[in-house]
């Protein structure tokens, strides 16, 4: 049987991390779907993702703001989604930490 768990379970996240969480919650062929615990990170001065995959992100808990190198910064709150095409450089310019920001990714080719 399948086990059952509760993405809206947030009493397992450690509060104050010093580094971001990621937890691979399912892998298969050109599809990842994770989770994402940011406290307060950003991504680091002049780092741009440039990733293979593209990446379609929501925003469960908190806040947070990504940067994108030709687009400008957008915001997101809670609720809040966006597809990120392969190879579009971006970065996490600010996360939430009180409440932890968390993301549900979507990676796929």
């Amino acid at each position: 049987m399948a086990s059952l768990e509760n993405i809206f379970s947030f009493s397992d996240i450690p509060v104050d991390s010093k580094d971001e969480i990621f937890e691979t919650l399912i892998s298969a062929g050109n599809v990842r779907i994770e989770r994402i615990i940011s406290c307060g990170q950003k991504s680091p001065e002049n780092f741009w993702y440039d990733q293979n995959e593209n990446e379609w992100v929501i925003l469960l808990k908190g806040y947070a703001s990504l940067e994108f190198e030709k687009s400008g910064t957008i915001e997101l709150h809670e609720g809040d989604h966006i597809n990120i095409p392969a190879h579009q450089k971006h970065r996490v310019a600010k996360t939430s930490a009180n409440p932890e920001c968390v993301w549900l990714a979507v990676y796929y080719s």
